[in-house]
C-alpha cells in the first residue's frame, strides 16, 4: 500500500503550467500583462482563479464586467469539469504552459453553467461524491457521515490538503474483501469528437465468473473505437491525469487511486497525434 499512496499524492500534487490571457476585444486603459499560474489538476477553474480575475480587474472597465469565464482555442471551458479534465480533452497534446483566454463579457449560455459563487463548485462537487457513492457502496457510506466530515472532504479540496481530505475520502474507497471492489466503478468518458459530454453507465469490477475486469474490459465494452487493433496504427490516447494507463490495468485499482476528489473516474479519449 505505501507505493499506492505515493499515486494518490502525486495524482494529488499534478500541476498544469497555465497562461492566462485577456480576450484582445476586452482590454482597455492598458495593454494586460498575461498572467501565469500553477493549476491543480483536481481542482476546478472557478476555484483557483480569484488571482487571474483580481490581475485583469485592473485594466477591464468597471461597467463591462461580468461573470469570468475562460475558452481554449474557441471552445469555452465548462467549470464543473475539473481542470485536469479540461486539459487531457483539450490541450493533451499542445505545448505548455496551456494559453487559456479570459473573458468578462458575452457569457456564453448555451455552453456553460454559471458559477456565481463558491458554494456553487461545493454543491456539484458534494453532489457528484453522494452519486460515487450510490454507485459503490448504495450510498451507505456518505450517508453515515457527519455534516462536517462532508465539508472535511470539501475544504480539503478548496484548501489543497491532501491529508484532511484523504483523512474521509479514504472511507469512500473501502470495500468488503469478499466482494473483490466496489458495487460499480463510478466512471465517466469524454471524446473530443463526440456530441455526448459523456459516456456514464453500470460496470462492475468483477465478472459474474469471479474475473478481475481491467480499463480494456470497460473501453471495449463502451468505445470498442478506442482499442486499437495489432495491425492498425494507434487512433487514439486513452488518457487518466495526463497519462497513458495500460489497458490490462484493474478498473477496481484505476477508480481506487485515480480517482478524481468527487470520486469519479474521469477517462479522455483523445485522437492520437500524428508526428
Amino acid at each position: 500500500m505505501a507505493d499506492d499512496k505515493d499515486v494518490l499524492r502525486d495524482v494529488w500534487f499534478g500541476r498544469i503550467p497555465t497562461c492566462f490571457m485577456l480576450y484582445p476585444d476586452e482590454v482597455t486603459e492598458r495593454e494586460a500583462e498575461p498572467f501565469y499560474l500553477l493549476l491543480p489538476r483536481v481542482s476546478y477553474l472557478t476555484l483557483v482563479t480569484d488571482k487571474v480575475k483580481k490581475h485583469f480587474l485592473k485594466v477591464v472597465k468597471a461597467e463591462d464586467v461580468e461573470e469570468m469565464w475562460f475558452e481554449y482555442e474557441g471552445t469555452p471551458l465548462k467549470w464543473h469539469y475539473p481542470i485536469g479534465v479540461l486539459f487531457d480533452l483539450h490541450a493533451s497534446n499542445t505545448a505548455l504552459p496551456w494559453s487559456v483566454t479570459v473573458h468578462f463579457k458575452d457569457f456564453p449560455e448555451r455552453d456553460l453553467l454559471h458559477c456565481p459563487s463558491s458554494s456553487v463548485i461545493e454543491a456539484h462537487f458534494m453532489s457528484s461524491i453522494k452519486e460515487a457513492d450510490a454507485l459503490k457502496h448504495k450510498g451507505q457510506v456518505i450517508n453515515d457521515m457527519q455534516k462536517k466530515d462532508h465539508k472535511q472532504l470539501w475544504m480539503g479540496l478548496q484548501n489543497d490538503k491532501f491529508d484532511q481530505f484523504w483523512a474521509m475520502n479514504r472511507k469512500l474507497m473501502e470495500y468488503p474483501t469478499e466482494e473483490g471492489g466496489f458495487r460499480y466503478i463510478p466512471f465517466r468518458i469524454y471524446q473530443t469528437l463526440s456530441d455526448r459530454p459523456f459516456i456514464q453507465k453500470l460496470f462492475r469490477p468483477v465478472s459474474p465468473e469471479g474475473h478481475v475486469l481491467t480499463l480494456g474490459d470497460l473501453l471495449k465494452e463502451m468505445v470498442p473505437a478506442a482499442i486499437c487493433q495489432d495491425d492498425e496504427p494507434k487512433k487514439y490516447q486513452v488518457v487518466i491525469h495526463g497519462i497513458e494507463p495500460l489497458l490490462e490495468t484493474p478498473i477496481q485499482w484505476l477508480s481506487e487511486h485515480l480517482s478524481h476528489p468527487d470520486n469519479f473516474l474521469h477517462i479522455c479519449i483523445v485522437p492520437a497525434p500524428n508526428d
